[in-house]
């Protein structure tokens, strides 16, 4: 089976061109083409010789993953699919439609998930490896690809699947590179959100390369105990540091943080939880993502009331946090990260 093209770096790719004596210039060729949806031939990318097209070919694939499973409908608000890698291991990829004509890729990152969160699919049967470059940008080809056959384009991107982004970050941002550059897909780095489940070197590490990525932060609890019990990363961690890390990611970058909550009924949905949860963050530039619980087969949660829903975000309003409440995308084709891989095994 050939190597996936995607899968090379920059400087492999380079010294395949110049063991092959090709001018420099081929290669900001090829990784346009790379990059423009609906091309999946080489023999598509016509500015290229054809003796150098057949090289490619005859040692490279463009595309490594299959579609295995396809839930939703490009009229729905979601549409999730389930991809297979070269290695027969599985991910999943979702698309989110909205009113005002946007198309949103929620990409994964890793196959599994190592941070064990108790409300999530994803890391139920632990991590298995992270994705590399080649396999995390396909997901955004995979989208740009089937959006263009519908007359749309790709135009945001949530880093949100399967897996723990800054436990991966050098193969997400090798993949992001593409995605944002002028030659790539030319979605603009603004438009992008890397979600974390609160590792402070990892958002250390963000803040200090730079990129203008927005970021989000799960936080999920309004202290350490409750925050422990659904999320064992937070352990040997806490709150503090993760807040203090996102502080410093601000001050760096001058980008808002976005603190995620999924609102779980009976466990962290409380009034008395939304007035900690605004005393934590009171004073800072932050948003909170309200996300009403997406029900996981086999786990004992439950989604609150939307009267519980509106209380709990009236509350921290009326303290001075600014919200977002997120209507629930994709609960009908199990649209919760990690559901339909694990179905499907």
């Amino acid at each position: 089976m050939n190597r996936s093209l995607l899968s090379l770096t920059a400087s492999e790719l380079e010294s395949w061109f110049a063991s092959r004596k090709q001018p420099k210039f081929r290669v900001r060729q090829l990784k346009k083409w790379l990059c423009t949806p609906g091309i999946t031939e080489f023999d598509q990318m016509t500015n290229l010789p054809k003796a150098l097209r057949d090289a490619l070919s005859a040692e490279f694939s463009l595309r490594s993953m299959r579609v295995v499973t396809v839930l939703g409908t490009e009229a729905d608000p979601a549409e999730k699919f389930l991809l297979e890698l070269e290695d027969g291991n599985r991910i999943e990829a979702v698309i989110l439609h909205n009113e005002q004509g946007q198309h949103t890729l929620c990409a994964s990152t890793q196959v599994g998930c190592a941070m064990h969160c108790a409300f999530c699919a994803s890391g139920l049967d632990g991590l298995v490896r992270n994705l590399t470059a080649g396999e995390i940008l396909e997901q955004f080809l995979f989208a740009a690809d089937l959006l263009l056959t519908r007359g749309h384009r790709l135009s945001h991107a949530v880093i949100m699947g399967m897996g723990e982004p800054t436990a991966n970050l050098d193969a997400l941002f090798q993949a992001l590179a593409l995605v944002t550059s002028d030659d790539g897909l030319g979605i603009g780095a603004r438009k992008i959100t890397i979600s974390t489940v609160g590792i402070p070197q990892g958002i250390e590490r963000m803040a200090e390369l730079a990129h203008p990525y927005h970021l989000a932060i799960s936080l999920h609890a309004p202290n350490d105990e409750l925050r422990t019990q659904i999320m064992p990363s937070n352990r040997g961690i806490g709150l503090t540091s993760i807040l203090r890390a996102a502080d410093a990611y601000f001050e760096k970058t001058g980008r808002r943080v976005t603190y995620e909550y999924i609102l779980i009924a009976g466990v962290n949905d409380s009034l008395e939880n939304a007035r900690e949860l605004a005393g934590r963050l009171r004073g800072r530039n932050a948003l909170v993502n309200l996300i009403p619980f997406n029900p996981v087969e086999g786990l004992p949660f439950k989604t609150p009331s939307a009267n519980q829903v509106q209380r709990f975000a009236q509350t921290l309003e009326s303290l001075g946090i600014q919200i977002a409440l997120r209507h629930r995308k994709g609960e009908k084709i199990n649209a919760a990260c990690g559901q339909l891989r694990r179905s499907k095994s």
